[in-house]
This record gives C-alpha cells, structure tokens and sequence, in this order.
C-alpha cells in the first residue's frame, strides 16, 4: 500500500531515482516533423532513439542495461527496433530498485487511515507556510507559486517538503517535462508481448501500526527546510539544466550527460526524509544502501540462471564512478559502456543487441 497523503518517501516519488518511480504513464502523442533539439532552451518531442545500453556479462550470460532519468521530455516518443529485439530475446525484464510500503491493515483500516493521512500533509497546530519559513526564503515561495501553481490557499498550509513537491511538479510540467516520459510503460507492453516476467526489486517496508506510524511522522517531521530551499533553486535556475538533461537523454548524448550537473535538490530531500525519527524506526534511513543490495542480488541472480537480461538502473548510478554496476565489475563481471561497445566492432556479434537503444511499441 501507498499511503494517502504523499507521506513518507513518497514525496520523492519521480524526482529521485532512489525511489520508485510511477509505473502509470499516458502514451506520448504521435511524432511531429521538423523537431529540433536545441540543448540550451526547447525540449525535443517527436520520434528520439534514448540512450545506448550497458553490458554487464560474465562467460555466454549477458545482461543489457538502461539508464533511466526522470524528468525527460513529454511530447517525446521513444523508439528503436533494436531494444523491441533485446526484449524479445530476454528470459527476464529486471526493473529498477524502487520503495513500496505496505501497511498491515485491513479494507477498513484503510479507509479510516484517510482521514490522518491526509492531515499529515499539513503543519502543525493550522501554521502556515508564512509562519514558518524565513521571510527570504517565503518571497521567492510567492513568486514560483503564483507562476506554477496560482491562487491556493490550501497549500500555504501543508508541510514545506509537500509544498516544494507541488511546485516541482507543476514547473516540470509547465517546462515540457514530464516524471517518466512513459518509458516504464513502453517496457511493460514489450515484456507483455514477449512474454517476458518482469522481476521487481523493491525494498518493501512494512509498517505494522499504521496509524502510530502516522502520529510518529506528524510529531517528528521531517527536517525540511532545505529541501524547500533546494527545490526553489531547482525551480528557479536548474530548468534548463533539467530540460538539457532530459534531451541528452532522448538523443543518446552520453557525453552530453556525463558533463551536465544534476541537481541539488534530490540529496537534500532525501536526506530530510531519511534524517527524521520515524524513518529511522521504520527501516527508511539508509535506503539506498538497501536497494542496491536487492537490485545487485538479483542481477547476479539473472546473470547465473539467464542467457539473456535486460534490466533498469538510474542514469546516475550508471555515471557515477561507484554504482552498481562499478560493484559488478569488482566481482569479475565484464561491464562495457555503450561508449566502450562503440569502439569495439567485435561487441556487434555478442548476445542479441546493440550499442544504442531506446523503444515504444510498433
């Protein structure tokens, strides 16, 4: 169960690739002519071919790689014939690690936790966002709000970790960029039509009192301040970072991708989760080390009992010089970047794929 309310981790949802990101996405629109990908402003739409794929394999076992980023473009259709083929030659789709909480309640227990849920939305004793925040920091909270969100009062009153997510999400929306870019989707009706099992990797909690989980979170919020600050920055200097970002990715610029800077903001608010009491009680406060132990368990797994993987990891942990697959490589896997396989003619004759890919479904 997600919990009503955004609360806990689920305020990251979509914006940090430690967490999970929605699976749920509309199919983009059909590819329009004369596109072009300007980096520094316009975010490219029509037909883009993604990223290429890492290899990881070890002996005739191989495992094809993609790295995900959130936001990507909206009007951006994601194809490419040669990951419909990687697919379909899969025994197993391994997704990529994200949170689930599970509430040990029953129907009604639900129903009833709405109610709370939703008021741990919200600060304590009706303050409002003008009373807590430094006057500095509420002015440019004015100035974005009325951009991107207009006249809501109900929100001057909800917790500043929930109101910076609202506005995150209308900026990255009203700047042609959208969580997913339907990518999650686009693999699901792939794996359906090959008949692929995706395997899910997430850490699941289970929170075994909901309602005192909910009372613990409202009396030990999270300390977020600076993950208010961090998304105003965000908001008001990263969009055309984001927006470069989001099209390094849909044309397969890895360069481009490893020079651009990723925002701030993610660390701060994950750190203020994490940082809070009732995260730590309820096993949420060294999430990423978690998920990365669930994810390489079960692409060790995959790589043992499969000829052929494909799987998902965040671009970020595929950039940084200490991701997953960096502790792959460590354990004798053979790792090769699409750039790596580019300048390797002999990569084109191994296990079903190539250098570059990126799908929607024919």
């Amino acid at each position: 169960m997600r919990l009503p309310g955004g609360i806990f981790l689920l305020v990251l949802c979509g914006s940090a690739p430690a967490f999970a990101q929605s699976a749920a996405a509309t199919a983009p629109p059909p590819p329009t002519p004369g596109n072009v990908a300007d980096l520094a402003a316009v975010v490219v739409s029509g037909v883009q071919p993604g990223p290429g794929l890492w290899k990881v394999s070890k002996g005739d076992h191989v495992m094809w790689v993609l790295g995900t980023l959130s936001p990507l473009p909206q009007n951006m259709q994601w194809q490419s014939h040669e990951l419909d083929q990687v697919i379909s030659q899969s025994q197993q789709v391994l997704l990529s690690p994200a949170v689930k909480l599970k509430a040990n309640v029953g129907f009604l227990g639900k129903i009833f936790l709405l109610p709370s849920a939703y008021s741990a939305r919200k600060n304590d004793d009706g303050a409002t966002l003008q009373q807590i925040l430094p006057p500095p920091v509420y002015a440019r909270w004015q100035v974005l709000k009325q951009k991107y969100i207009g006249d809501n009062r109900g929100i001057e009153r909800w917790r500043p970790i929930f109101a910076a997510q609202e506005l995150y999400q209308k900026a990255i929306k009203a700047n042609g960029l959208s969580k997913t870019g339907g990518i999650q989707a686009d693999i699901d009706a792939l794996a359906t039509r090959y008949g692929v099992k995706e395997l899910p990797t997430d850490y699941q909690v289970v929170i075994e009192h909901p309602g005192a989980a909910l009372k613990a979170f409202k009396n030990s919020a999270p300390h977020d301040t600076t993950c208010f600050i961090r998304t105003l920055d965000s908001v008001e200097q990263d969009m055309p970072a984001m927006r470069a970002r989001a099209n390094a990715w849909a044309t397969g610029d890895l360069p481009a991708l490893r020079k651009l800077p990723d925002s701030e903001r993610r660390d701060a608010c994950v750190a203020a989760i994490a940082g809070a009491g009732f995260a730590r009680a309820l096993g949420l406060d060294d999430v990423p080390a978690k998920q990365q132990a669930i994810w390489l368990a079960a692409a060790r797994t995959a790589l043992t009992r499969n000829a052929q993987t494909f799987a998902m990891l965040p671009m970020t942990e595929l950039l940084k010089p200490d991701g997953y697959l960096t502790v792959l490589k460590a354990e004798g896997y053979q790792v090769e970047s699409p750039e790596d396989q580019d300048e390797d003619p002999a990569s084109d004759s191994s296990v079903g794929a190539p250098a570059s890919a990126g799908t929607s479904p024919q």
